[in-house]
């Protein structure tokens, strides 16, 4: 079939895309060494720029937004970047990128559909309002101060977010920092801690998203001096689909250290952010200082180099355990050739010992139908053969009057 001239298919213009793909280093303007930290910094001010609700009907805007979106889906996780820094785009499967969604941005009924998809097991990555982080950036939002132990019970409209102060002295940041949110309705949210900027503004730095525990919702930030670490549970969740085995597997891999362990003295700003698709989320904030919990600093600290360690031995378990089922499924498929082939000879054994006769064989079931049908003739003769005499008799009784008339004498004369 010939193409029209000026008109690619979609093969080529996706072949065209790949080869106009830039470095995502250079998209987000970053080194090849650079921090995490350094490239969530980067591109949280980029994707604000570039963001849709700033730029509405600017195509090349919403191209950039895209690029750097897929640029930093790369380099924020330690697998990608790695396979990208070895072998370039051709290593990493972009097909299994899985980008944030500002629901604020969403119509209804986009909307719905993220609902939907999110109760039925999904996991959507959401990210927070370009509206929020502008006024965070302007420094035009409202804070509220927020005393150590004193816990705060607030609900915060879907995709709003309540700005709070947390003011700590040098021994208090030595000791360590906690902050905790928990929503008695298991609603989703997001706990955000943001850096002071020079000229008076909050930019971005850390993002906990909310996760259920027991019955609530939770999420938490620790700074305690040492690399505390945070579960992602949507890490790899495309790699778990395609494989159930990989979900076990791969469970740890979302388990990474957060990017800042240490608070200095001062005042910091955290914020709860709503991250429900339609209602508002009630929930309970509290800092606190770690100082009066020793021993749990001290068991936190052990229980995650444990799960670091079983990370590690998880990693040798799946080879060998991969290994070990290949020769099950091996062993499974033979064990059923084997019964198959053995009921095949016993069958044939048995026909050669009935072979040993001088009786000419007879197909039972061909005489029992023939037999069976020769029955149903005959009882089918006789049943016609008995309809035939009872209407025979009937005629005989119906014509057959018995009347005595002298043939001698003519009708109606004496």
């Amino acid at each position: 079939m010939k193409k029209m001239p000026g008109h690619k298919s979609k093969a080529e213009k996706g072949d065209a895309e790949k080869q106009l793909r830039r470095d995502p280093y250079e998209v987000l303007g970053v080194s090849r060494n650079s921090t995490d930290q350094e490239i969530k910094s980067a591109y949280r001010k980029l994707a604000l720029k570039y963001h849709p609700d700033k730029n509405a009907n600017d195509a090349a805007a919403a191209d950039m937004f895209k690029e750097v979106t897929f640029s930093y889906n790369i380099l924020s996780d330690p697998d990608k970047r790695r396979q990208y820094d070895t072998a370039g785009f051709e290593a990493v499967e972009s097909e299994s990128q899985e980008l944030e969604l500002d629901l604020s941005s969403l119509g209804t009924v986009n909307t719905m559909f993220a609902a939907i998809f999110s109760k039925l097991g999904v996991p959507i990555k959401t990210t927070v309002s370009a509206t929020v982080l502008e006024e965070a950036l302007n420094g035009v939002v409202t804070i509220r101060p927020l005393p150590l132990g004193q816990p705060i019970c607030r609900k915060v409209e879907k995709q709003c977010a309540h700005f709070y102060s947390v003011t700590i002295t040098e021994k208090e940041a030595q000791a360590g920092l906690v902050c905790r949110v928990y929503s008695p309705d298991k609603s989703k949210f997001k706990l955000l801690y943001f850096d002071q900027e020079d000229n008076g503004g909050l930019s971005l730095a850390l993002q906990e998203d909310s996760s259920k525990t027991g019955k609530v919702t939770s999420a938490g930030m620790y700074f305690l001096g040492f690399p505390v670490y945070r579960m992602d549970p949507t890490h790899n969740s495309t790699a778990a689909v395609k494989d159930p085995d990989a979900a076990f597997f791969k469970k740890l891999d979302g388990f990474q250290p957060c990017e800042i362990t240490e608070l200095k003295a001062g005042t910091h700003c955290f914020a709860v952010y709503g991250d429900n698709f339609f209602k508002s989320v009630s929930y309970t904030i509290e800092a606190l200082t770690a100082e009066p919990f020793p021993e749990e600093k001290e068991n936190l600290r052990s229980v995650e180099a444990q799960i670091l360690s079983k990370r590690v031995e998880l990693s040798k378990f799946e080879t060998e355990y991969r290994e070990v089922l290949a020769q099950f499924t091996e062993m499974t498929s033979r064990y059923a050739q084997e019964m198959q082939a053995i009921d095949e000879l016993l069958k044939q054994r048995n026909e050669i010992h009935a072979s040993y006769t001088t009786v000419p064989q007879v197909k039972r079931s061909g005489s029992r139908n023939k037999n069976k049908a020769t029955l149903n003739e005959n009882e089918e003769g006789l049943g016609r053969e008995k309809k035939h005499s009872r209407d025979r008799s009937k005629k005989k009784k119906w014509y057959n009057l018995h009347l005595k008339v002298d043939k001698r004498k003519p009708c109606g004369m004496e």
